[in-house]
């Protein structure tokens, strides 16, 4: 690609750093995390925790090597009930919180801005593969661990996978608008060819931890050139990108579908005083009015 080609955001492109059995991928999120982070009125803590989830489900799902979707979800029992994102192998990504207005707001005077353990307390950290209705869905679950979402991840990779894995992620605002990005490595496992990696991943994990939030959300430093900021020694070689956007997947056909799961009766409570039935999507806020003859 040209440099004129080459997307500054809304990317996820996998790298491979020369001679060493490390791979990793990195996601610059610009528009796409702005549009899911103000479809709702989060406050700055729950924000930066559900930018984190996103970038990190398009970090670990655009691994798969199927089309479906890579779902990033955590739950406890604090002031953030739950959080979730949700990518698809086109690229599409969505995310919600659910979350106590009046509990956030208690732990958001501190100096340091509350993190993922503090806001969602003790709880879940869930990875879940859905290839679609055909296939069961595979899903990993972790306590968690960490104050933050990249922690939880890794503890993940470790328990669930045995996968030495670490994970940076970042979201912050620039100029009114959010931003976030991500960034991870894992050791390929070592063979008779390659000897022992411990060494290896020692070097570039080292090199990797250099890497600060700001950084990863920078505006004026690309993915590439941020890959090479750190990795220029050894040398490093990034794949072409992935676009990424942000798309919700719901639909009038889903909601009549959902609402003809309930009986009659329970739908008979769900009109409202004009005669319609009113169902928001968690995700993007859209309201659909449906009317009860047409279920």
């Amino acid at each position: 690609m040209t440099e004129a080609d080459f997307p500054a955001d809304d990317l996820i492109a996998g790298f491979q750093i020369e001679n060493q059995p490390v791979r990793g991928r990195v996601a610059r999120l610009g528009a796409a995390i702005d549009t899911i982070l103000r479809q709702h009125e989060y406050p700055e803590p729950v924000a930066n925790l559900l930018g984190e989830a996103c970038a990190l489900a398009a970090l670990v799902g655009a691994s798969l090597k199927f089309d479906g979707r890579l779902i990033v979800q955590a739950q406890g029992d604090g002031p953030v009930a739950y959080v979730v994102a949700d990518y698809d192998t086109s690229g599409s990504l969505r995310g919600y919180c659910r979350f106590d207005p009046a509990r956030v707001d208690e732990l958001s005077h501190g100096y340091a801005r509350p993190g993922a353990h503090t806001l969602l307390g003790k709880g879940v950290f869930v990875m879940t593969v859905d290839q679609g209705p055909e296939k069961d869905r595979h899903q990993g679950v972790t306590p968690i661990e960490g104050e933050t979402l990249a922690l939880c991840a890794e503890h993940y990779f470790a328990q669930s996978e045995q996968l030495p894995t670490r994970v940076l992620l970042g979201v912050s605002e620039h100029d009114g608008a959010w931003r976030a990005g991500g960034a991870m490595i894992q050791l390929i496992a070592g063979d008779l060819s390659r000897g022992d990696t411990e060494e290896a991943w020692t070097h570039v994990n080292a090199l990797f931890q250099t890497l600060g939030e700001e950084e990863l959300t920078d505006p004026e430093l690309p993915a590439d050139r941020l890959l090479y900021r750190l990795f220029h020694e050894d040398g490093v070689r990034m794949f072409d990108p992935k676009a990424l956007r942000a798309a919700c997947r719901c639909s009038a056909e889903g909601v009549l579908g959902m609402l003809r799961a309930f009986p009659i009766s329970e739908r008979a409570e769900m009109v409202e005083g004009d005669g319609m039935i009113r169902v928001t999507c968690e995700y993007c806020s859209r309201v659909y009015e449906i009317e009860p003859e047409g279920v």
